[in-house]
């Protein structure tokens, strides 16, 4: 779009361009910064427009991306031209993901680089590998307190270790994803140390404050992120004699995204991992980029801004390069976070489905249905050209932040309910097989999260302590179940490290003073090759859950009508168990999947008469993609054992 202020200011700005950028062929940069121009000034004035350095900074924006643009490898463009050519190619139903520390999975980089193979064995082609980046040993906060946005922790490898490692996965047509903690930073980071020194420009990068004046007032509506280790919102630094905002743990300094030189600072640590051969990258924290004193300081008109802003110059720069949005914040204001644009994605492409992942562990604790359905029926229609990131379990805590009107309208007292979920999963009722950790219980108001890795929650280390193979087949069902859901729902599933083999929880991270504060550790094990290698022993626990996993990503893959282009139907069943919605593809509507799922212990059945309002005719006979057999069919009716699914066709 041309408009006369913006484009003569570009114009003044390619004139002022340093000789060695003006030198280069820019030839595509040229042509992205034309057509995204107009989009960028707009946004960086509403930012920044009221700063007499407006124009200056400005420029250096331009040349920031442009430096990005120069140091971007012919490969890396070669992608960004084909992925602008097929910019769907990220919907289509062959994207499985893992999240995995790096020696959580392998001993360093390098190491990792040597088990590609294991990922290609269960069908992975896309990889989370979770914050690699400089921090404080001791106050790392799980690698989320950068000290040093460039270097990567020497424990696990250097800058050419993640090169190869990227390389090696694109070979394989594998996608590789890595945090950027956009929020804030170590309080060892150099900009925070020329901050305590009395540097005035390091002390604009933070919220700094004199007096607890402002910060009084910032309390008086912030929440706290982690009341029990880290209560409050500010920090006083004793050598600086200066309060600082401090959302997330005390040695975690904010960013003040309100000075334009921290937004060009992030932007040019985006561009540099862009250049790493990072295909997407995590933005951790983004609910909380702005803050302004009467709100919440979450989920700011500006942090939308912020984002917007960031994804246009990228799009510039390096175009083949998506964003996650880490936003674990309701439906309503989850959406926001991919854009407002009515088909393409203008934030992020891609957001976490927070709300899918709680809804399907109360469906399993309460055994049935109907808050999952009321949750996903009021799930907000996402963009076309933006898609979810599904999970059953992830490194963070489970939070149990429903709507408190799906609650109500499911039957519940929201107080009560989330209580009862969090003693079930804490293993505090007799009947419960779970086996997890109360997380961050916040006195005041109640709320709690829940730590423990998968199979832990889902009973099947109870089964193993009481040596109960029933409890142990019945666990294998759960996981298999949520897993079926989160490959079929619409979108991108992503598995955690050691759900692929029923990895339980791990409790030496207790002996770990740098760990034994904070029991999310108890999820984030460290994978036992030796151990790995009963995948491939018939009888075994670990068999039995490996092969059904990489039997159903493989069915995945070759089903169009997984593919995610707002191509689901959620229907409703008359059965308080069972969760039923359709697939079809979005350019054959006739080829359809029928999703069951039955949350109870026992035998529910399916009544397809209630369907036929859906085109599914009632009498029709139907085969189960992921068994291959016809499912029992007697009277109009399909008969699900407990803990069952299917993904049906009409033969």
């Amino acid at each position: 779009m041309y408009e006369q202020v913006s484009h003569s200011l570009l114009n003044a700005i390619l004139d002022d361009l340093k000789p060695e950028i003006r030198r280069q062929d820019l030839r595509h940069f040229y042509t992205r910064l034309g057509a995204n121009f107009y989009a960028i000034y707009s946004l960086f004035f509403n930012l920044y427009g009221h700063r007499e350095d407006f124009k200056p900074q400005m420029l250096r924006l331009v040349e920031t991306m442009a430096k990005g643009y120069i140091d971007r490898s012919a490969e890396l463009e070669r992608v960004d031209i084909e992925r602008e050519q097929d910019h769907n190619w990220f919907l289509s139903q062959k994207w499985v993901g893992m999240a995995l520390y790096t020696n959580g999975f392998a001993d360093n980089l390098a190491d990792l680089a040597t088990k590609i193979s294991y990922f290609q064995e269960l069908g992975i082609n896309l990889v989370h590998i979770m914050p690699i980046l400089m921090c404080p040993t001791g106050k790392s906060d799980g690698g989320y307190a950068v000290s040093d946005f460039r270097q990567i922790d020497d424990r696990l490898g250097d800058l050419n270790d993640l090169r190869w490692v990227a390389e090696e996965f694109r070979k394989r047509d594998i996608l590789l994803v890595l945090d950027i903690v956009m929020n804030h930073t170590s309080d060892e980071h150099d900009w925070a140390a020329k901050a305590v020194e009395g540097d005035k420009r390091y002390q604009d990068y933070y919220f700094v404050f004199d007096n607890r004046e402002i910060p009084d007032m910032f309390e008086q509506t912030m929440p706290q992120i982690f009341p029990e280790s880290a209560p409050g919102n500010f920090t006083w630094n004793e050598k600086m004699q200066k309060w600082v905002m401090t959302v997330f743990q005390q040695y975690q300094w904010d960013l003040n995204y309100s000075n334009p030189d921290v937004f060009i600072e992030m932007l040019d640590i985006i561009l540099f991992w862009a250049n790493q051969g990072v295909d997407i990258l995590r933005l951790d924290a983004v609910a909380f980029l702005w803050k302004k004193i009467g709100s919440s300081c979450q989920n700011e008109r500006n942090a939308h801004l912020i984002l917007q802003l960031m994804k246009d110059c990228c799009q510039v720069t390096a175009p083949g390069v998506l964003f996650i949005a880490e936003a674990i914040v309701t439906p309503l204001e989850v959406i926001k976070y991919f854009g407002e644009d009515a088909i393409i994605a203008k934030e992020c492409e891609i957001a976490y489905n927070a709300t899918l992942m709680a809804l399907l562990w109360d469906a399993i604790a309460t055994q049935n249905t109907k808050l999952l359905y009321q949750g996903v029926k009021n799930l907000p229609a996402k963009l076309e050209r933006a898609t979810w990131l599904n999970y059953v379990r992830c490194h963070d805590d489970i939070g149990f932040g429903f709507d408190d009107n799906d609650i109500l309208a499911a039957g519940y007292d929201p107080y009560a309910h989330r209580q009862f979920l969090v003693n079930y999963f804490s293993g505090q009722f007799e009947a419960s097989p779970a086996r997890g950790m109360v997380f961050m219980r916040n006195e005041t108001t109640g709320d709690a999260r829940i730590s423990g890795s998968l199979a832990s929650l889902a009973g099947l280390e109870a089964g193993q302590e009481m040596n109960d193979q029933g409890l142990i087949d019945t666990a294998i069902k759960k996981i298999l179940l949520l897993h079926s859901l989160i490959l079929s729902f619409g979108g991108i599933p992503l598995l955690y490290n050691g759900d692929a083999l029923s990895v339980v929880n791990d409790y030496g991270y207790r002996d770990d003073p740098g760990k034994s504060d904070d029991n999310r550790w108890i999820h984030r094990p460290k994978i036992n090759w030796d151990r790995a290698e009963l995948r491939k022993k018939l009888g075994t626990t670990e068999y039995s859950l490996f092969n059904a996993m990489k039997k159903m990503i493989a069915i995945r893959k070759e089903t169009s009508a997984f593919a995610d282009f707002n191509n689901r139907e959620l229907v409703e069943v008359d059965n308080p168990h069972l969760l039923c919605f359709i697939r079809f593809n979005h350019d054959r509507p006739s080829e359809r999947v029928l999703v069951v799922a039955n949350f109870d212990a026992n035998p529910q059945y399916l009544d397809l008469y209630l369907l036929r309002s859906r085109g599914i005719d009632p009498f029709g006979q139907f085969v189960d993609l992921y068994s291959g057999g016809k499912p029992a069919q007697y009277d109009r009716r399909i008969v699900l054992q407990g803990y069952q699914f299917y993904w049906l066709t009409e033969i």
